[in-house]
């Protein structure tokens, strides 16, 4: 179990996502910045909810949702 991998864009596992709980992240914020989960082309949409049900299990804490932003595009000066 502990080789699964959580975040499949950035090859993060599981066993380094418990690492990163262990060292005191408590919110998928304090995951990313230590290991990177959640920050590859999907930014998250696939592994934060597995990485959230992870905080909340180890920690007994409720782990807040990570708000999605908006994706940015260029737009064309004729659009405007």
């Amino acid at each position: 179990m502990e080789d699964v991998i959580i975040c499949r864009c950035e090859g993060v596992r599981y066993s380094e996502i418990l690492a990163s709980i262990l060292e005191g992240a408590s919110a998928v914020p304090g995951v990313k910045k230590r290991n990177r989960a959640g920050m590859g082309y999907c930014q998250g949409r696939v592994c934060q909810r597995v990485i959230n049900e992870l905080i909340e299990r180890e920690t007994g804490q409720p782990a807040p949702l990570q708000r999605a932003q908006a994706p940015v595009r260029p737009v064309l000066l004729g659009d405007m």
